[in-house]
């Protein structure tokens, strides 16, 4: 289990990560309303590497990607379950609407997305590129969004 950072301390855990060599991956996300999906998905982003580092959007990014009704749970909230999943080093609460600069700021071995994103659209993979890491993508977990939870659960209440 990992712990929530602030972004200076987590930059110089990844130090300590890579003069030890250890590879690193980052990922990040919503994880609103924590399923078995992400579970998968974030396993799956370990595997990649000896630490992973999960970046989560904050409740004013959430709210200018997804609409003023999400999330369903605060940043802390969130932040705090994903840290508590064995696969997760680490987590960082970012408020820009995109990772650019917690990517920029960490240069990750590996930086993971979901299937749905086409590799030379995916953030930040020029600078992890430079760097010498790598741009992967993974698979989703057919029919486990966060979406179709909160769809299953207007349509069982609202009858």
């Amino acid at each position: 289990m990992g712990e929530v950072y602030k972004l200076e301390e987590l930059k110089s855990q990844r130090k300590i990560w890579r003069e030890k060599k250890e590879i690193v991956v980052f990922t990040n996300g919503v994880f609103d309303i924590l399923h078995r999906g992400h579970v998968e998905y974030l396993n799956a982003a370990r595997n990649f590497g000896v630490h992973l580092i999960v970046g989560i959007n904050s409740d004013e990014s959430v709210r200018q990607i997804k609409g003023p009704l999400r999330p369903i749970n605060c940043e802390d909230d969130r932040a705090f379950l994903i840290s508590q999943l064995k696969c997760v080093d680490a987590v960082a609460i970012f408020n820009e609407t995109t990772p650019q600069n917690l990517i920029s700021a960490l240069l990750p071995d590996v930086l993971i997305k979901g299937g749905d994103w086409k590799l030379e659209e995916i953030i930040g993979k020029k600078e992890v590129e430079a760097s010498g890491g790598k741009v992967c993508t993974i698979d989703f977990v057919p029919e486990k969004s966060t979406t179709s939870v909160i769809e299953k659960i207007i349509e069982r209440f609202s009858k």
